[in-house]
């Protein structure tokens, strides 16, 4: 069975309730403040290790608790979290969100030491090979993403691209993942810089997906157990690397993101127990 090995941001997510979102130079009382881990090479690596894979976490964390509360949850989830540089004198990758009565959410990101992550960043890919997934998203900076992309191949392993939030890529990068991993609109942007990837798997949230063109149903979840979508995409991207970790083919590596994603929709928050 092969590692996972995860580029991605790591996160703290504040987040406090209002009544309503204040309008430009108002000042709303919140109700209460809950600290959360967040950012979607995070919630990718803990989805991987809760789908059985042996996860290896690449990215940056400040030099401050939260970057510290950070690590130590990776670990005691069972993540090798060495490679997680801690960048003195940065803050970690803040997600600050208010949430309204009516549940709708405004956020405002601090990518702090997330845009740290480059190329020097990538040594522990060197244990990488045959077998081995990279699982890579673009919350961190795109020469890191291409430069982990063509080591990883280099040495033999697989890549899964999750292009989101979407940012174009050399085509030789996106032409050496197996698959890219888009949404609707992710898909609709890659068309429009004319790549078209070898491999593409195009998700369509509660209507499945289609790998190649290829559709699978999503799993059903009732509508009365559908809690929070936050952080569906980022099990599913995770549980799919772990699957293809473990040797499995299309259809079935498929069928255990889909079933994550829809696990995923039955709780709060991106990651299961999210305290941090």
């Amino acid at each position: 069975m092969g590692r996972v090995f995860v580029l991605g941001s790591l996160n703290v997510d504040l987040v406090t309730r209002v009544e309503r979102h204040p309008r430009p130079g108002e000042t709303l009382m919140g109700e209460g403040l809950a600290r959360f881990a967040g950012g979607k090479g995070a919630n990718q690596a803990v989805a991987a290790r809760a789908a059985g894979a042996d996860v290896v976490m690449l990215g940056a964390v400040g030099e401050d608790d939260g970057g510290a509360a950070y690590r130590r949850r990776l670990a005691a989830l069972g993540i090798d979290a060495g490679p997680v540089s801690v960048e003195a004198g940065a803050v970690t990758g803040h997600a600050i969100i208010t949430v309204d009565a009516a549940g709708e959410n405004v956020i405002v990101v601090v990518p702090g030491a997330n845009a740290a992550v480059s190329a020097s960043h990538l040594s522990a890919l060197d244990q990488a090979g045959p077998g081995d997934v990279l699982l890579a998203s673009l919350e961190v900076p795109v020469a890191a993403v291409v430069a982990a992309v063509r080591r990883a191949t280099g040495a033999g392993a697989r890549v899964v691209l999750n292009l989101a939030p979407y940012a174009a890529l050399p085509h030789d990068v996106v032409a050496l993942a197996d698959p890219v991993v888009v949404n609707e609109h992710e898909a609709l942007a890659l068309a429009d810089a004319g790549q078209v990837p070898g491999s593409l798997l195009v998700t369509f949230g509660a209507n499945g997906a289609a790998w190649d063109g290829i559709p699978a149903p999503a799993v059903g979840v009732p509508e009365g157990e559908v809690l929070d979508t936050t952080g569906a995409g980022d099990a599913f991207c995770g549980a799919l690397a772990a699957a293809l970790a473990r040797g499995l083919g299309r259809d079935e590596a498929l069928a255990a993101a889909m079933e994550a994603g829809a696990e995923a929709v039955r709780r709060h928050g991106a990651q299961p127990d999210p305290a941090l």
